[in-house]
């Protein structure tokens, strides 16, 4: 808030103005405004934004819409789940493409469409955040490949872009099959992008703290890794088990 001007006794306020009353809720505008013209403005502003959202989730689903190359990360992790899937004989590709959306847009995307205080130094209002969370359950929809029946008592949220999602869902299939169509990335590629991100990256992050958050989780499911680095045959090739059995000895010793 600026500071208002005594001789005039004008305030101006700075974006929003703020609550007089300490009891009143953020976000309250003081009165119920009627039905009609609370969807028509709903409307009118779905339609402002809709370039913006439109626009969004084109540079998300797709692979060339990024301005810049698809990671290697994203190519490399989604051939591993479809190598998996080739694995464990699972044809249905309801389940890959529920792998891929679980691993990368659900777990990531909507995080930061929900959060842009974590991206962007700004303050996020509780407007905002019901915005944003009309745009995030949106974004879930679209990659979710069970179909939305709708009726008159659906929430405003789910109705809102009803008419948006099949060609929003048909964006989400495009980018995964897109993917695929990629050359393979080998392990030595993989391995190389990793050690420059390393490098780029070696002073941002607390190695250490890192480090004890993988070792709590080893040694958690130590029996589960242990039989299952057991049962893999490069693992066995670099007893890998017995190097992970040997750290949870060395590291539970208290010293």
């Amino acid at each position: 808030m600026i500071t208002p001007d005594l001789e005039s006794g004008v305030k101006v306020w700075h974006l929003v103005k703020n609550h007089d009353h300490g009891d009143q809720k953020e976000g309250d505008r003081g009165s119920k405004m009627v039905s009609e013209i609370y969807l028509t403005r709903l409307l009118a502003t779905k339609g402002t934004l809709q370039k913006f959202v439109d626009d969004l989730f084109e540079t998300l689903f797709s692979t060339v819409h990024r301005g810049s190359a698809l990671p290697l990360a994203i190519k490399y992790m989604f051939d591993f789940l479809d190598e998996q899937a080739d694995r464990h004989s699972i044809h249905d590709t309801d389940v890959r493409h529920t792998w891929k959306s679980n691993c990368l847009p659900l777990r990531f995307w909507v995080n930061v469409i929900k959060n842009p205080q974590f991206v962007f130094d700004i303050h996020k209002g509780s407007i905002t955040d019901a915005c944003l969370s009309v745009v995030a359950q949106t974004f879930m929809d679209s990659c979710s490949t069970s179909e939305h029946r709708l009726g008159k008592d659906s929430p405003s949220n789910k109705l809102l872009y009803a008419k948006d999602i099949p060609s929003y869902k048909n964006w989400v299939e495009r980018y995964y099959a897109d993917i695929a169509k990629l050359p393979a990335i080998s392990d030595q590629d993989m391995n190389a992008y990793l050690a420059e991100q390393s490098r780029l990256h070696a002073t941002e992050f607390n190695m250490l703290s890192a480090l004890n958050e993988i070792y709590s989780y080893v040694s958690k499911y130590s029996e589960e890794l242990i039989g299952a680095l057991e049962q893999d045959e490069q693992a066995r090739r670099q007893r890998l088990a017995y190097k992970v059995e040997h750290l949870i000895n060395a590291m539970s010793i208290e010293s």
